[in-house]
């Protein structure tokens, strides 16, 4: 939720899942059917070129129709989260719990074009859809800025309107703005003026934008909700709400999405280790997301998670739309599986399993106008998930997934298990060897999240970089990765360049124990440039290793117990950079290698 722990990206690595056609015409038979409102008994449901077709007590067999035994099961619409940070195999995790549709909150802006293009080409059947705020509004210094990713930033009123243009300009779906200064959590932190905050929403408002906040306390809640925010995009634990707050809500129409898994993280009471043990959803939990699953937050401060489960009781009784989200990947959270957890949680606050429902599938989608999902209707997308039991009565039954459907098209959720189960044979390690050569014209990488922008804004400075492929790399090959920019004198640390991620999780600790040594090629303006790992048993604090990029290519060799000593067990990043130097730079690098020893 607040302040995640683990350090945010800028550009993932591009997606290779091409849109296929809806799957084959299927048949369920037999089963309860839970519309994404209500029970409206035991239903035949024909699906048909990626949507529900038919709906009835008993239908006829189309010929070849592939036919489901719905007997003692229960379709539900396919599952939305209205909070999650989608990146790498996010949505690939989320679709084998059943989540079809992601409602990110701040993620990479390269990534989330790239992956809502793709769903415009068609149905991606092997991950969920994403709609993305993209990236969220704060303030100089504020939440969103701490993870030493530069991100542009609101100083005043005047520049919402221009603000919020950019962000839809980037493909922002809604706007979700930060209005938080750590003082929840025992800290200190900028945000954004009331006064910005309503010139952001207004300016949201004229664009046909909702506008979604990020609140701290019970008091920047109800300041978020009186100038005109559409939702809140969670509660709060420093405090019980005041006894006239959910109708306070009410009368303003908006909506809330509690994330009480990731409020129970925040508040010390995490007991997502239940998730990681259920033999129902353990198969499909990658070591990855089992990691962020059963982690927790580190903050100090007692906090009131109570008050939480008094506020949904109060919006409940007011009738204001309650969304279930999770705010996977932090801590005490995964995607998909914590849905799970979420929806539990939401029925021990004092919603109905039947309501539990219907704030992961009909609610968001009314709420986020996505007309075509989140019911089970005639002409509605065939995102499906079929459970056996009745989560009707045990919202527990959710977590006995039969089969998922994405526009029609039916997950094979064994191959994701057999993919999950090789993974954790291997300790979750990747295959090493060659990294990046860029040769693709992309900044990819062969494992972890690719190469992205790494600056010291962390600490307030103003380095800026920028990468791109181009035309020429070492030993004559085609393409390298350029990286320029400007370190910033004020500090004695700064430095601005490029970072490679190991792990499908931002800044997750990677075991790359069975690497001797980096190896890559560079060549640059003759300036003395830095190899940097993070590494987690390190602490936040670099390693580094220095080398001089001339006019001319040449390989450059670190051996990994170079840094400090390290063996390479538990790496978050590598990043090349400039710096601490103030000036101008630019550089190059290309065929970046981890060599497996032998």
């Amino acid at each position: 939720m607040k302040c995640h722990w683990i350090a945010f990206v800028a550009l993932c690595t591009a997606s290779t899942l091409q849109a296929q056609t809806p799957g084959a015409t299927t048949l369920i038979q037999h089963v309860r059917l839970f519309d994404g409102a209500r029970t409206v008994g035991t239903r035949d449901v024909l699906v048909r070129d990626g949507r529900i077709a038919a709906i009835g007590a008993t239908l006829a067999a189309p010929r070849g129709a592939v036919l489901i035994d719905g007997a003692n099961r229960t379709l539900l619409p396919g599952f939305i989260d209205s909070h999650a940070h989608s990146y790498g195999d996010a949505l690939t995790e989320a679709l084998a719990y059943g989540v079809t549709t992601e409602l990110d909150m701040f993620t990479a802006v390269a990534e989330a074009k790239l992956k809502r293009d793709e769903q415009k080409k068609g149905v991606v059947p092997t991950r969920a859809d994403l709609f993305s705020a993209g990236t969220l509004v704060t303030s100089p210094g504020g939440h969103g800025t701490e993870y030493g990713v530069p991100i542009p930033t609101i100083f005043a009123p005047d520049s919402a309107q221009a603000f919020v243009d950019a962000r839809i300009a980037e493909g922002s779906d809604y706007i979700k703005i930060v209005l938080d200064d750590g003082s929840a959590y025992g800290r200190t932190t900028p945000t954004v003026s009331r006064a910005t905050l309503a010139a952001v929403v207004k300016a949201a408002h004229a664009r046909r934008k909702l506008a979604v906040v990020h609140v701290g306390t019970l008091a920047d809640a109800r300041t978020a909700i009186d100038v005109g925010a559409d939702g809140l995009a969670h509660l709060f634990v420093d405090r019980a709400p005041d006894a006239e707050f959910g109708r306070f809500v009410a009368a303003h129409r908006a909506f809330v999405i509690p994330t009480l898994t990731v409020l129970r993280s925040v508040a010390g009471m995490s007991n997502s280790a239940d998730l990681a043990a259920d033999g129902r959803l353990s198969p499909y939990l990658s070591p990855t997301s089992k990691g962020t699953l059963l982690a927790s937050f580190p903050f100090g401060k007692k906090m009131n998670y109570a008050a939480a489960e008094v506020s949904v009781q109060q919006l409940k009784a007011a009738r204001v739309p309650i969304l279930a989200g999770t705010d996977a990947p932090n801590p005490g959270t995964a995607h998909g599986i914590s849905l799970h957890h979420e929806l539990e949680l939401l029925v021990n606050a004092g919603l109905t399993p039947s309501e539990a429902l219907a704030a992961a599938t009909s609610v968001p989608a009314r709420a986020f106008s996505l007309a075509d999902r989140g019911r089970i209707a005639v002409g509605r997308r065939a995102d499906l998930v079929l459970v056996d039991g009745d989560p009707t009565t045990d919202i527990k039954a959710t977590r006995a997934i039969v089969g998922v459907w994405k526009g029609g098209v039916a997950l094979d959720r064994k191959a994701v298990a057999t993919a999950i189960a090789s993974r954790r044979a291997t300790g979750g390690a990747p295959t090493l060897g060659l990294v990046s050569n860029f040769d693709d014209g992309k900044a990819t990488a062969s494992f972890g999240m690719g190469w992205m922008i790494s600056t010291y804004r962390l600490a307030g400075g103003k380095s800026t970089a920028v990468m791109a492929v181009a035309d020429g790399g070492a030993s004559g090959s085609a393409k390298s990765l350029e990286v320029t920019g400007l370190i910033d004198p004020g500090l004695p640390y700064a430095w601005g360049g490029v970072m490679f991620m190991p792990n499908a999780q931002p800044m997750a600790p990677t075991d790359l124990s069975r690497a001797q040594e980096i190896r890559f090629w560079a060549k640059g303006d003759g300036r003395t440039y830095k190899v940097m790992v993070f590494s987690e048993s390190k602490g936040r604090a670099p390693l580094t290793q220095d080398f001089v990029a001339g006019a001319e290519w040449k390989e450059f060799v670190f051996p990994i117990k170079s840094f400090g000593g390290i063996d390479g067990h538990d790496i978050m990043g590598i990043a090349v950079t400039a710096g601490p130097e103030a000036g101008a730079f630019v550089f190059r690098i290309d065929d970046v290698r981890l060599p497996a020893s032998p």
